[in-house]
């Protein structure tokens, strides 16, 4: 993948509205650290709701308005710091250099008046949700006027190719990968965290992060009744009142060849180690969805449910995606999982998964390869110097 710009410092600020518990801000927050760490940017994330922000950052002081995590500044956004905008101590003490407005989120009104009244006013992109679409290359990088002021909102679309922003990824995560699945000891060192002994090899390691799904019994059903003993990990979320239900009670949260583990939430760095840990990853929404295809490991995606079932039309551009290469039965495996745990009439047929995981698990490995070529954070970078208004990139 490339490496970071050697730049000047750039000053950024984030803007994130939490809607969907984790969704939102977990793009934001590694976007944010990505940026501060990797390419040396002064980076402010704006948020509205620092309990769910916790959650990924247990550090995080959830009372403060303003505070420093990681490197990052993080602000509440609230009736505070919106007088600090009107004021101008907010916005102009850092000479912003880009303002990114994640998911349309809507900017405060006053902070959009103080960017058109600077001299050199900051790029402003609308980072977009993740999506496979064809229509999204050609929406990539479009300019949007403000309809009254002297700005332009360019819209900034992540995405599977070339033609689009890319995924966020750090520096050598690949490698970091490898390293430590092919070193046995600090993988018990990371079992041993879970309070957990090191699975034995023929068991089949899961991780099951998801919002609450009908197709859930006939999963555990599957594994319950199968001959393969499976362990499943379950990091603390929605779908957890549906497993203690699934055990009527229950304490040990086993049944037949199955067991499961309730997790607490894990930060977004322990979480990538879960996913390498595990030989099949359920995931849900879109950050996780990408740390899924960073593992190099068959996964499973819940895509966040949308009016109409239009969400459906986004599942299935990313399975078409994703399988080139596969053989057709074992693409047609994946299809059937997918769409059964996505709640479409399908059968949830977990042995033909298995049948054909050393193929899944092979193409997972050159998918990753493959994405990790296009980083959304330089990408980023390099479309802001590209349309020529960041005063660090001029000469």
């Amino acid at each position: 993948m490339p490496m970071p710009r050697n730049a000047p410092s750039l000053a950024i600020d984030i803007f994130c509205r939490v809607i969907d518990n984790y969704g939102d801000i977990g793009v934001c927050w590694r976007l944010a650290r990505l940026l501060a760490h990797e390419h040396g940017c002064a980076v402010r994330l704006w948020v509205d709701d620092l309990a769910s922000f916790a959650k990924l950052c247990p550090e995080l002081d959830v009372y403060a308005v303003s505070q420093m995590q990681q490197g990052v500044a993080v602000i509440l956004m609230g009736s505070d710091s919106i007088k600090s905008i009107e004021n101008k101590s907010t916005l102009t003490p850092l000479k912003l250099d880009v303002v990114v407005e994640a998911f349309a989120c809507k900017l405060p009104d006053a902070y959009i008046a103080a960017m058109a009244e600077c001299d050199e006013p900051p790029v402003w992109i609308n980072l977009e949700y993740l999506s496979a679409e064809d229509w999204v290359a050609g929406c990539h990088k479009l300019p949007s006027p403000h309809p009254r002021l002297p700005l332009t909102k360019y819209f900034f679309f992540p995405g599977f190719t070339p033609q689009t922003g890319g995924l966020l990824i750090e520096p050598e995560l690949l490698a970091r990968r490898d390293v430590f699945q092919h070193d046995a000891t600090a993988q018990e060192i990371f079992w041993r965290s879970l309070g957990l002994t090191m699975p034995a090899a023929d068991t089949l390691k899961v991780s099951l992060f998801a919002y609450e799904n009908a197709a859930l019994t006939s999963l555990f059903d599957a594994w319950a009744n199968g001959t393969q003993a499976v362990l499943c990990l379950v990091p603390e979320g929605r779908i957890v009142p549906q497993v203690q239900a699934y055990f009527a009670g229950r304490a040990d949260y086993q049944k037949g060849s199955l067991r499961v583990q309730i997790l607490p939430f894990v930060a977004q760095s322990d979480y990538d180690t879960l996913l390498w840990a595990c030989d099949v990853n359920f995931v849900r929404g879109e950050d996780s969805c990408v740390r899924a295809q960073w593992a190099g490991k068959p996964f499973v995606w819940q895509i966040y449910p949308q009016h109409d079932d239009v969400h459906q039309l986004k599942l299935q551009a990313l399975l078409d995606l994703y399988g080139v290469g596969l053989s057709e039965d074992a693409r047609a495996v994946m299809q059937s999982l997918w769409l059964a745990w996505n709640g479409q009439a399908v059968a949830l047929n977990w042995a033909n998964l298995t049948v054909h995981h050393p193929e899944l698990l092979a193409h997972a490995e050159r998918w990753s390869q493959h994405l990790a070529q296009n980083s959304l954070s330089v990408n980023l970078l390099d479309f802001c110097a590209e349309i020529g208004t960041i005063r660090a990139f001029k000469n």
